[in-house]
C-alpha cells in the first residue's frame, strides 16, 4: 500500500472517529435551555405550541392589540423586507411554522437604570431551519440599510446585524443549533459566560421537578423572580410611586406559573417559593392564617387598586418602645390596646384619581372583630390627645379625628414616607366590622359611596369577578384598569407614559385583575410553597358563552364562618330547587331552603360525617354521637345516640326501612369498628362492635337479602368480610381480591346470597365481581397498573353505576366499567395530591363527573364523553360538590362551597 493511500485512509479514519465522538458525546448531550438564561432574569416566558398560542390570543382579542405595539411592527417590517429581498418561495416556511412546537424561551432583564431588554432562545432541529435563518440574516446584510458582521467573545462567534440609520443592532449566537438572539449584546455575552459553569444552578433550579408545560390546555409558563421586581419597577415607574409596594415583593423568592387563555380571561396559576431573608414580608406573616376578602360590602366601586393582607397589626408590627412623657405614655398604651382589638385582615385601597396630576385618595381598612370595643379605644385616644369631640356625619357613619398616623397600624407596609407623602391619617370611621383611616375629604367621599350603595357587593361585575378568585389568601392585589388609568399615567416614567398612551387599548382589554398568594396548610413542612394565581378578566363576556351551554352567574349565601365538607342536597316538595345541608368551621349544621333562607341550624360536637338522607329526614355522625334530624330540624327520639367516648364516628351508612322493618344504620368509627343499629337506636342482639385489624378501603355496604341484613366491609389489605345481623361471617368469607383495595363497593342486592352481586377494584387495576356466597364471578383488568398508581371505585349518588379512577402523581385517569377503548378522561393537574372525584348519574345518558382539586380550590365538571361543562374550572373549597338535575328545564343545579359562601349555579 502506498504511503499516500495510507495517509488518506488514516485521515478519513481520524475524521470518522472525531465525528462519532462528537455525535455520541457532545451532540448527544441534551441542552438545558434554562442553563443559558442569565441569572438576573426578571421573568422567563416559555412556550411550546405557537400556532395554538396565536389562536388563543386571537380568540381573546389580544392578537390585534399585540401586533399594533411598536416593537412588533418594527420586527414585522424587518421580516417583510427580508422576505421581499430574498424572494421567499412557497416552500420556505414562515416564522410561525418555524417555531411550531419548539420550546422557545423569552427572558426579560434589566440592563440599565431606565432600560430593560429581552433575550430569545430558539432551537433549530433541522439543517434546513439553520439555512433558513442564515439566509434571512445574509439577505438583510446585502441590503444597503443593514450591515452584517461577526465578532468573537470568549472563543464563540457572534453574528451582528446593524441598521445603519439608527446603529441599532441585533446579536445572534448559535450554540449547538440553539439560537440566542437579542438587541442587547450584553445578554448574549452573559449567556456565553454561563457556558463556562455548567454545574451552576439555573434560574429554574427551585422548580427542577416541575414541568407545567405538560399540564393540559396550558399555553405557556412564566418564571418570575420576585427579588428583582423592585429593580424592574424602577424602569417602569417613578421611584416614589412604587416605593410603597417594594415590601410586597418580599413575600416570595421566585415563582413558576402556567398561562391559560380562554376567551375573556387570561389566567396564570402555579407556585411560589417563600422568601427566606430575615425581615421579609413572608417572615413577618409566617404562621398567620390566610383570610378571605370579606369587605366587598364596604368597598367603593371607585376603587382603582386594592391591597389585601392577612395580617394581625399587633403581631406583624410590634409596638415601638414606650416614651418618657406621661401623656405620651398613656397615648401609647391606648394605641397598643386599639391595635390589640383589631383582627387579622389589613387592606389599603386607592380610589380613582380625577386627573393624571392629582394623587389618588387612599383608605386603610383594618378588620375589627368587636367594633364597639374599637370605638371605645378611639374615643379614649381622642381624650388623651386633646382632640375635639366634634364629628362629621355621612349617613349613619361618623367621621372623627384619628389622632394617630397610619403607620401605627400598617407599620412599614406603605414604605418610608417621601417628601410629598402625607404624614398620616387625619380622620377615622368605623364602617361595619372595619376601622377605616384616611384624610377627612377622602373619607367623606368614600362614605357617600357606601351610603348610596355604590359598593362591590352591589356590582354584578365585581361579584362575578370575585367568584373567580381564590377564596382565601395571604396577599391579594386587585386592579381596576378603568379606575386606575389616571393614577397610572402619573406614576409612570416619562419614557413609559408615551408607550402606555399608544397601547391604551391593550391595557384596558382586561379591566379586572387579581394577583393572589395563598399559603400551604403546613408552612413548617419542607418544600412548602405559596399557591399563586393571577387573573386578567373582562366582565362583559365569559368563555364559551353560547345559548344552552353557559353557566349562570349563580345565587350566593354568605355565612359568618367558613363552610367545610361537602353540601348534601335534599329534594324540596313543590320546587325544582333542592334544599341544602352544610356545616361550617364552628361545627354548626345549617339547612338552607331553596330560596336561600335558613330553615334550621344545630351545633354538633364535631365534624359531620356520613350525611345520608332518609324519607323522614337525615342521619349523620359527629364526634361520638349519631344524629337523626327530621324535616323541621328536630332530632327524633331517642337521638342523639352516644357511643363510648373512645369511639369517633367516621362514616354512617343508612338503609331505608319498610312497614315491617325499621331503617338500619351502620356506623364506622376511627378505630375500624362497625356498629349496627336500627333507626330507633336499638343495637341488634348478638351484634357487638366489630373491630377489624386493618383499616377499611372505603365506606362499608349495608343491604337486605331475603329479609336478612348483610354488612360488607372491604379492607385495605385486599380481603372482603360479609357479616349477618348477629355478627357472624357468611360461608366463603373473608374473600381475597388478589391485591390491596381502595374506594367504595357497588352492590346489586338479589333475592338470594348467590344472586347478589358486589363489585370492587383492586390496586392491580382489576375489576372484580363476587357474590355473597363467596364466589368470584368475574375478573377483568380495566387499565395498566404501576407501583405508584392508586385505583378507586367511585359509585354515583344512588350507587347504581360507577367509574374507576387511577391517580398516578399529578395525572388522573377515569375509566368506565363497560371497558371502552381508552379512558373517559385523562388529565394532568397542578397538584399531585388526592383529588375528590364524584360521579353523578341521572339516567338517560345524563352523567356528570366532578373533580375537586383542593390545592387551588377548584372543581372541574365533565359530561359522559369527558368534555368540559360549566365553562371550565369553578372555585370550590369544599371536599366535594352537590349536583341535581331538573327534568322540566333540562338544567343541572350545582351547589359548591367557596370560603364562607354557598353558591348555586345552573348550567346545561
Amino acid at each position: 500500500m502506498s504511503r499516500k493511500l495510507l495517509l488518506l485512509l488514516s485521515t478519513l479514519l481520524l475524521l470518522l472517529a472525531t465525528y462519532v465522538y462528537y455525535r455520541r458525546t457532545l451532540a448527544a448531550a441534551p441542552i438545558d435551555p434554562y442553563a443559558l438564561v442569565p441569572d438576573d432574569a426578571v421573568l422567563v416566558l416559555s412556550t411550546h405550541d405557537h400556532p395554538t398560542l396565536v389562536r388563543h390570543l386571537q380568540e381573546a382579542g389580544l392578537w390585534d392589540n399585540l401586533t399594533a405595539v411598536r416593537y412588533f411592527q418594527e420586527a414585522a417590517g424587518h421580516l417583510a423586507l427580508a422576505d421581499s429581498l430574498g424572494r421567499t418561495t412557497a416552500r420556505q416556511r414562515g416564522l410561525l411554522q418555524l417555531l411550531g412546537r419548539k420550546l422557545v424561551l423569552t427572558s426579560v432583564h434589566v440592563t440599565g437604570p431606565t432600560t430593560f431588554d429581552v433575550l430569545y432562545q430558539i432551537p433549530l432541529s433541522r439543517v434546513s431551519e439553520y439555512r433558513q435563518m442564515r439566509a434571512l440574516l445574509e439577505t438583510l446584510g446585502r441590503d444597503d440599510r443593514y450591515r452584517l458582521s461577526t465578532r468573537e467573545y470568549e472563543g464563540q462567534e457572534f453574528t451582528v446585524l446593524t441598521e445603519r440609520s439608527s446603529e441599532a443592532s441585533l446579536t445572534v449566537f448559535n450554540y449547538r443549533n440553539h439560537l440566542l438572539v437579542s438587541s442587547c449584546p450584553a445578554l448574549v455575552e452573559a449567556a456565553v459566560r454561563r457556558l463556562a459553569h455548567p454545574e451552576a444552578p439555573t434560574v429554574l433550579a427551585n422548580f427542577s421537578n416541575t414541568d407545567l408545560l405538560k399540564v393540559r390546555d396550558l399555553d405557556a409558563t412564566v418564571f418570575l423572580n420576585y427579588r428583582r421586581l423592585p429593580k424592574f419597577l424602577d424602569v417602569l415607574f417613578r421611584t416614589e410611586a412604587h416605593r410603597q409596594f417594594d415590601l410586597l415583593t418580599g413575600i416570595a423568592a421566585d415563582g413558576l406559573l402556567g398561562l391559560r387563555l380562554s376567551g375573556s380571561r387570561a389566567e396564570l396559576q402555579g407556585f411560589s417559593n417563600p422568601e427566606t431573608a430575615r425581615g421579609s414580608l413572608h417572615q413577618l406573616l409566617q404562621g398567620q392564617p390566610a383570610q378571605p376578602l370579606a369587605l366587598a360590602e364596604v368597598l367603593s366601586t371607585r376603587t382603582a387598586l386594592l391591597l389585601h393582607l392577612a395580617a394581625d397589626p399587633a403581631r406583624t408590627w410590634p409596638a415601638s418602645a414606650p416614651v418618657a412623657d406621661s401623656v405620651a405614655q398613656a397615648g401609647r398604651a391606648a394605641l397598643d390596646s386599639l391595635r390589640a382589638s383589631l383582627g387579622q385582615e389589613l387592606t389599603v385601597a386607592w380610589l380613582a384619581a380625577p386627573a393624571a396630576g392629582t394623587a389618588p385618595g387612599r383608605l386603610v381598612f383594618v378588620r375589627s372583630p368587636r367594633p364597639a370595643r374599637t370605638t371605645e379605644w378611639l374615643a379614649q385616644l381622642r381624650r388623651i390627645n386633646g382632640s375635639s369631640p366634634a364629628f362629621t356625619k355621612v349617613g349613619s357613619y361618623q367621621i372623627h379625628a384619628a389622632g394617630f398616623g397610619e403607620a401605627a397600624v400598617v407599620g412599614p407596609l406603605l414604605g418610608t414616607p417621601g417628601p410629598t407623602d402625607r404624614a398620616g391619617a387625619s380622620a377615622s370611621a368605623v364602617v361595619g366590622d372595619y376601622l377605616v383611616l384616611s384624610d377627612a375629604g377622602t373619607l367623606a367621599g368614600y362614605l357617600a359611596d357606601v351610603v348610596a350603595g355604590h359598593t362591590w357587593s352591589q356590582s354584578p361585575e365585581q361579584v362575578a369577578f370575585l367568584q373567580k378568585t381564590l377564596p382565601r389568601e395571604r396577599l391579594g392585589l386587585y386592579v381596576d384598569t378603568r379606575n386606575s388609568w389616571q393614577a397610572l399615567l402619573g406614576a409612570l416614567t416619562e419614557e413609559r407614559r408615551a408607550g402606555l398612551l399608544r397601547n391604551e387599548t391593550l391595557w384596558k382589554r382586561f379591566p379586572q385583575m387579581a394577583w393572589q398568594l395563598a399559603p400551604p396548610a403546613d408552612e413548617r413542612a419542607a418544600g412548602e410553597q405559596y399557591f399563586t394565581q393571577l387573573i386578567l378578566h373582562h366582565p362583559n363576556q365569559e368563555p364559551g358563552q353560547t345559548p344552552g351551554t353557559e353557566a349562570a352567574s349563580g345565587r350566593l349565601l354568605t355565612f359568618k364562618e367558613t363552610l367545610v365538607g361537602s353540601p348534601l342536597l335534599l329534594a324540596a316538595p313543590g320546587t325544582r330547587v333542592p334544599t341544602v345541608v352544610v356545616q361550617d368551621s364552628a361545627r354548626v349544621l345549617h339547612c338552607v331552603s331553596p330560596d336561600n333562607g335558613l330553615l334550621w341550624a344545630d351545633t354538633l360536637e364535631g365534624r359531620a360525617v356520613g350525611l345520608t338522607p332518609l324519607p323522614s329526614g337525615l342521619v349523620l355522625g359527629a364526634g361520638n354521637r349519631l344524629h337523626r334530624f327530621g324535616p323541621d330540624g328536630r332530632e327524633a327520639l331517642p337521638f342523639p345516640l352516644n357511643l363510648p367516648d373512645t369511639m369517633r364516628v367516621t362514616d354512617v351508612v343508612a338503609m331505608a326501612g319498610s312497614a315491617s322493618q325499621p331503617a338500619r344504620l351502620l356506623a364506622r368509627t376511627a378505630g375500624n369498628a362497625l356498629v349496627l343499629l336500627d333507626a330507633q337506636g336499638r343495637q341488634y342482639a348478638g351484634w357487638q362492635p366489630k373491630r377489624l385489624e386493618v383499616p377499611l378501603a372505603g365506606a362499608p355496604a349495608l343491604l337486605s337479602v331475603g329479609g336478612r341484613e348483610v354488612v360488607v366491609a372491604a379492607l385495605q389489605n385486599g380481603y372482603v368480610y360479609a357479616y349477618d345481623q348477629q355478627g357472624g361471617l357468611f360461608p366463603g368469607f373473608p374473600l381475597s381480591m388478589g391485591a390491596r383495595l381502595a374506594g367504595g363497593i357497588v352492590v346489586q342486592a338479589g333475592a338470594t346470597l348467590a344472586r347478589s352481586r358486589l363489585t370492587v377494584v383492586n390496586q392491580h387495576g382489576e375489576l372484580l365481581t363476587f357474590s355473597l356466597s363467596g364466589d368470584v364471578l368475574s375478573r377483568r383488568r380495566v387499565a395498566t397498573w404501576s407501583r405508584t398508581a392508586e385505583f378507586r371505585l367511585v359509585p354515583d349518588q344512588r350507587r347504581a353505576s360507577f367509574v374507576i379512577t387511577r391517580n398516578d402523581g399529578g395525572r388522573l385517569d377515569v375509566f368506565r366499567p363497560e371497558g371502552a377503548a381508552g379512558p373517559l378522561l385523562s388529565r394532568a393537574f397542578v397538584t399531585s395530591g388526592a383529588k375528590g372525584v364524584q360521579w353523578f348519574d341521572f339516567g338517560r345518558g345524563r352523567q356528570v363527573l366532578a373533580i375537586t382539586e383542593p390545592g387551588p380550590g377548584e372543581v372541574y365538571l365533565f359530561d359522559a364523553q369527558g368534555l368540559p361543562l360549566a365553562g371550565g374550572a369553578l372555585p370550590s373549597t369544599g371536599t366535594g360538590v352537590g349536583l341535581a338535575f331538573d327534568e322540566g328545564s333540562g338544567t343541572y343545579q350545582l351547589v359548591r362551597l367557596v370560603g364562607r359562601e354557598l353558591r348555586r349555579t345552573d348550567f346545561r
